[in-house]
């Protein structure tokens, strides 16, 4: 493929970002969304989350179910992230399988805070650790590792966030990758928010293509540290995905 058949369905990215931006985002960034934030967990502080997620495409469908996350303030300005899911897949040419999956460890820190003209800004560099059994389609076969880059402001009951980064995969068949994504979410009310977002990346294996999606969701309030969390979406350029995300989260 050349140079810019590669990146054509980046192409539509700038002009869906700038379109979501002016028609019509609360500082919970990340789940449900594919986009994430910038902001860490406060020092001393917990989150936990019980999640399932789906991804159909090409007649193959992935699940995760139950799937953990936490997150925990470690240092000022820094959290440290664990992700570890259960893994349901089935495709067109073998038995369906279910399992462990791989484990996701990541380290988020600001290094940038948000004031009144100025963005916050940080890293989130995460390893994917192969715990999961590749020969049944359960994992990756091989430790890879993403170096994404986040911005996030903030104006009233409007929060917008988003940003990119590079994915290193050395495993046979996979690739390495560049991807990016931008998101607009309102509070409607104290107990729900809703949002939209525009998130493409590069091809991520030999055989696949550059993809686009446009996903929306949200998530509601039930108090003040637990939240119902929901999103779906689909693809809008290249290989033909339906995601979605629901999920449990508590702080403290």
């Amino acid at each position: 493929m050349t140079k810019r058949g590669k990146f054509q369905y980046f192409r539509l990215l700038p002009f869906a970002l700038l379109l979501v931006f002016f028609c019509a985002t609360s500082a919970f960034g990340g789940p449900p969304f594919l986009t994430d934030d910038p902001e860490p967990v406060e020092l001393g502080h917990h989150e936990f989350y019980i999640f399932s997620t789906l991804d159909r495409a090409k007649g193959n469908t992935q699940v995760q179910a139950p799937a953990f996350e936490y997150n925990y303030g470690i240092l000022p300005q820094t959290q440290f992230h664990v992700v570890f899911p259960f893994n349901a897949v089935t495709t067109t040419d073998g038995p369906a399988a279910y399992g462990p999956g791989d484990t996701e460890f990541g380290v988020k820190y600001r290094f940038v805070e948000e004031q009144n003209d100025v963005p916050q800004v940080g890293i989130f560099p995460m390893l994917e650790v192969s715990t999961g059994d590749a020969d049944r389609g359960l994992g990756n076969g091989k430790t890879w590792a993403k170096f994404p880059v986040w911005a996030q402001k903030s104006w009233g009951p409007w929060t917008t966030y988003g940003g990119g980064g590079y994915a290193i995969n050395q495993q046979p068949g996979q690739r390495d990758y560049l991807f990016a994504g931008w998101l607009l979410q309102r509070d409607i009310d104290e107990h729900l928010t809703l949002g939209g977002e525009i998130f493409a990346q590069d091809k991520t294996a030999d055989t696949g293509q550059a993809t686009t999606f446009a996903n929306f969701g949200g998530f509601y309030n039930f108090t003040k540290n637990f939240s119902f969390l929901f999103s779906v979406g689909h693809s809008i350029a290249g290989e033909s995905h339906l995601i979605s995300y629901l999920g449990l989260y508590w702080t403290w």
